[in-house]
């Protein structure tokens, strides 16, 4: 009798625990640089020096990461920036 061989599973599918995954707030056209301060002193608690730091980074290079830890938690930060009038999205952080 022939084994079976077990079904192969693409590498995309496989989704590690131990992966984190990220939080990014893009720049946008809307929002002012002081607001986009005072909601990542607001909301992720950073020091005005660290929100000022993440706020010039998406407006110099479009983009930057706020958070990173499990998935789940990281689509409840960008629904809270969405709340907030920013654009964000999550990925997998890159390994």
């Amino acid at each position: 009798m022939m084994a079976l061989a077990a079904p192969e599973v693409e590498q995309d599918q496989q989704v590690s625990p131990a992966v984190p995954w990220q939080t990014v707030v893009w720049d946008d056209p809307v929002n002012l640089m002081s607001y986009v301060v005072r909601v990542f002193r607001e909301y992720f608690g950073f020091s005005h020096e660290v929100a000022t730091a993440r706020m010039l980074q998406v407006h110099h290079d479009g983009h930057a990461v706020v958070a990173e830890g499990a998935r789940e938690q990281m689509e409840l930060h960008a629904q809270a920036m969405h709340d907030y009038g920013l654009w964000a999205t999550v990925r997998k952080a890159p390994q």
